[in-house]
């Protein structure tokens, strides 16, 4: 982009302003639109101080907001702005109507710059690359797929249908491990009480009737001394520990490829974890490329919303095959994450011409193979609850009934 300062005329005073554009007759066809004055003259500039601080602010202000934007009013602002368009309504009256309308702080920042920038010249895509941290890149694929072919509209519509896939698989899976999340904290809360309140009393007993304390009481007492004298030791070197973690798992591309691999080991989790990323990967790759956009592109991008750094390495031999001139089955092999039949599919779909419904039945089996798994996360989970219950309670009617008959055995004694 070019910068131009133009000098006008408004009620009788001279003024001037600097605008940016790709050249001189956008820039004065742009302050024309303004109806800002009389226009006079126009002259090339270099960037002004002002515009290179406000854009590092702007930079500044992103990476410290670098954070993902609700999918649920994000969504719920695409369908409203795809509708807009579809309508016949221009862009900058649709992004106007999402600003007054969305009840999210951040998001009407976000569409306000972007109407400012469309205003300007610029095209939606490009305004939104600015956010991409915080909006994701497939947002920024779908908009300029949607801008090139003269479908918008349909391109945000699709967008928001991917997103929503998204959501609705977050919100399934928060859903089913609701019960048991709640019932290990009513545990662990229930076996504090015990130990911390009814436990030690049992100590000042035994030591006034010279009995010894059976071991699972020891046991209690042992758990109990440790929270209470050394609890906020414990909690620091726990939040200690997570941070430590947490760094290396940002700056270390190692060590976070390790703990992203050995999650996929873990029992339901790794699972989990497994059919939302490969299954959200399929999908967007479906979507993408069927919409127009080349192979290489919808690949990256579609690995690109891949949380797991293994999955997302692995899935990266599928673009490799590709540049090397191999088939997308070949790739979908060396990734060794499809079973036979899933890479037979892709297979049939290259060879008959139909990729595109390939690609869409195999993200309909992921789709369901997910949310059979999910539905069934309380009954996968189930037998280690009851088993952590009943060692809880075990323990616990151990390490306070034993004391009782011991007690008793030394009053009668």
């Amino acid at each position: 982009m070019k910068y131009f300062e133009i000098d006008y005329i408004s009620t009788g005073k001279k003024d001037k302003i600097i605008l940016s554009y790709s050249n001189k007759l956008e820039a004065i066809q742009g302050f024309k639109s303004k109806s800002m004055g009389v226009f006079q003259n126009i002259n090339e500039i270099s960037e002004p101080l002002s515009f290179k601080i406000d854009r590092l602010k702007d930079k500044i202000k992103i990476k410290l907001r670098a954070k993902k934007l609700p999918l649920e009013p994000y969504i719920a602002s695409l369908r409203q702005i795809s509708t807009m368009l579809n309508a016949g309504l221009p862009i900058t009256m649709c992004l106007e109507d999402a600003i007054k309308t969305t009840n999210h702080k951040r998001m009407r920042e976000i569409f306000t710059i972007v109407l400012q920038e469309v205003e300007g010249g610029i095209n939606l895509s490009s305004a939104f690359e600015n956010f991409a941290d915080e909006i994701g890149a497939i947002s920024i694929a779908m908009l300029d797929l949607g801008e090139k072919t003269g479908t918008l509209d349909e391109s945000i519509e699709k967008l928001a249908d991917i997103l929503q896939e998204v959501y609705d698989n977050r919100m399934k899976l928060k859903k089913a491990t609701r019960y048991p999340t709640i019932v290990i904290f009513v545990m662990i809360i229930a076996f504090s009480f015990v130990i911390t309140l009814v436990v030690p009393q049992f100590q000042s007993m035994f030591e006034e009737y010279n009995a010894k304390l059976p071991f699972p009481t020891i046991l209690l007492l042992w758990i109990e001394h440790a929270i209470v004298d050394y609890g906020l030791f414990v909690l620091v070197g726990a939040i200690s520990i997570s941070m430590i973690l947490s760094s290396l798992y940002k700056k270390n591309e190692k060590f976070k490829l390790y703990f992203d691999k050995y999650m996929l080991k873990v029992y339901i989790v790794g699972k989990v974890i497994y059919l939302s990323m490969v299954g959200r990967f399929v999908y967007v790759f479906d979507k993408l490329s069927s919409s127009g956009i080349p192979i290489i592109d919808s690949l990256k991008t579609a690995i690109g919303i891949v949380e797991n750094s293994y999955l997302r390495q692995r899935l990266s031999n599928i673009i490799d095959a590709i540049e090397e001139g191999r088939s997308l089955k070949d790739g979908f092999e060396e990734t060794e994450q499809f079973e036979t039949m899933i890479i037979q599919m892709i297979s049939a779909g290259e060879s008959s011409g139909s990729l595109s419904k390939m690609l869409n039945k195999i993200s309909e089996i992921f789709r369901k193979k997910y949310a059979y798994l999910v539905d069934n996360v309380s009954t996968m989970i189930e037998p280690l609850l009851i088993a952590a219950i009943a060692g809880f309670v075990l323990l616990l009617a151990l390490g306070i009934f034993l004391p009782m008959w011991s007690i008793a055995e030394a009053v009668g004694g």
